[in-house]
């Protein structure tokens, strides 16, 4: 991003960039509100499944492995890694879908889209320095969490970012590799969720020839009985090493670490980080047993149907009465729209404040 005179300039400081990135994100109120946003359950059905905060760990464990190995900037994966959800509404994919409907129904073409809100929650939403708004991350940080491995196809934002980012290109080899963390991560503690909870078995998961890979190491330590806590251990142990090791060996040879920004990827470049073809259609084969399986079961999807009532109501009610709004929220609608306003609020919220806000709108209590 262009210098701006605005910026917070910091004249002696023991970390590099992108580790101050990282520990920005990390002290952001929107980073501290992920522990109660959901990524398949819902925050309240128990302790032990994974939120959208302890993916985004796990996501960073993983691209700080893989980068550290590669020799690329462990703390820039890091930074886009921990920042990559911040965007993420209440009630995951559902929250989101469910506000982009409720954005163009009312002539909002752009709608909403989780990576854009997550560059908006830490380049202008979020608010620690007096005479700007936003984290004051460095390019690479923001072009990561837009971008993640493509060049960012959303047109609509041509004329607001375009000349900053060029969105024609790919973005930093690191944030190619916390996209494939991202999917190695929610494919291994999904699995793990979902048969915690009995929404899916590792039967299910044998018409998966990846799968039945997996299962075989495990059953290869002596370890044999799927109802065991340690055989469910074993597995995600086992697949995240198993994809973390073939995407190194993939890639190692097609990495020049001299070639670090996204100003040497044009949209027309071969990604250099990712999986041989055969075992790409296995983990596509393997997304879709958890698909059909898990994330269509009858449970989950009465729960993200509630979600989306609750996202369809809240943004109703506030389009009639926006005196509801927190006053950092009211205070925005004398300069910017209320729809884009109404949905940043609602995009803020947690799974558990939303539909305390819900209910309390509705008389619910």
């Amino acid at each position: 991003m262009k210098p701006d005179s605005r910026f917070h300039k910091i004249d002696k400081d023991f970390r590099n960039p992108y580790a101050r990135d990282r520990d920005r994100v990390i002290h952001s109120g929107s980073f501290r509100k992920l522990e109660y946003k959901t990524q398949v359950f819902l925050n309240h059905d128990g302790d032990f499944f994974r939120t959208r905060l302890t993916h985004s760990i796990e996501v960073s464990q993983i691209a700080r492995s893989i980068t550290s190995h590669l020799g690329l900037n462990e703390s820039l994966a890091e930074a886009i890694a921990l920042s990559h959800d911040l965007g993420h509404t209440p009630f995951g994919h559902i929250g989101g879908d469910t506000l982009d409907v409720c954005l163009q129904n009312d002539g909002f073409s752009n709608g909403f889209e989780h990576n854009f809100q997550s560059f908006r929650v830490v380049s202008s939403l979020e608010k620690r320095y007096n005479n700007f708004h936003g984290l004051n991350l460095t390019f690479a940080t923001l072009e990561g969490i837009l971008k993640h491995s493509y060049p960012y196809k959303k047109s609509f934002l041509a004329d607001i970012i375009h000349e900053q980012f060029n969105l024609d290109t790919h973005p930093s080899i690191e944030a190619m590799v916390v996209d494939r963390a991202d999917e190695i991560a929610y494919m291994s503690h999904d699995i793990d969720d979902g048969v915690n909870s009995g929404l899916i078995s590792f039967d299910d998961l044998k018409d998966s020839e990846l799968a039945r890979e997996i299962l075989q190491k495990v059953e290869d330590e002596g370890i044999f009985c799927e109802e065991e806590e340690m055989f469910r251990y074993r597995f995600s142990s086992h697949l995240i090493n198993h994809l973390v090791y073939s995407l190194l060996d993939y890639s190692k040879d097609k990495i020049d670490n001299s070639q670090i920004f996204s100003a040497t990827f044009d949209a027309k470049t071969e990604i250099p980080v990712g999986f041989a073809p055969e075992l790409e259609t296995k983990i596509k084969k393997l997304k879709k047993i958890l698909f059909v399986k898990m994330y269509q079961h009858k449970n989950i999807v009465r729960k993200m149907y509630s979600g989306r009532q609750a996202v369809v109501g809240i943004y109703k009610g506030l389009m009639e009465e926006e005196k509801m709004l927190p006053k950092f929220y009211y205070g925005q609608l004398k300069t910017r729209k209320k729809h884009r306003v109404i949905a940043d609020y609602i995009a803020s919220m947690s799974d558990r404040y939303a539909l305390k806000f819900y209910n309390e709108m509705y008389g619910k209590i």
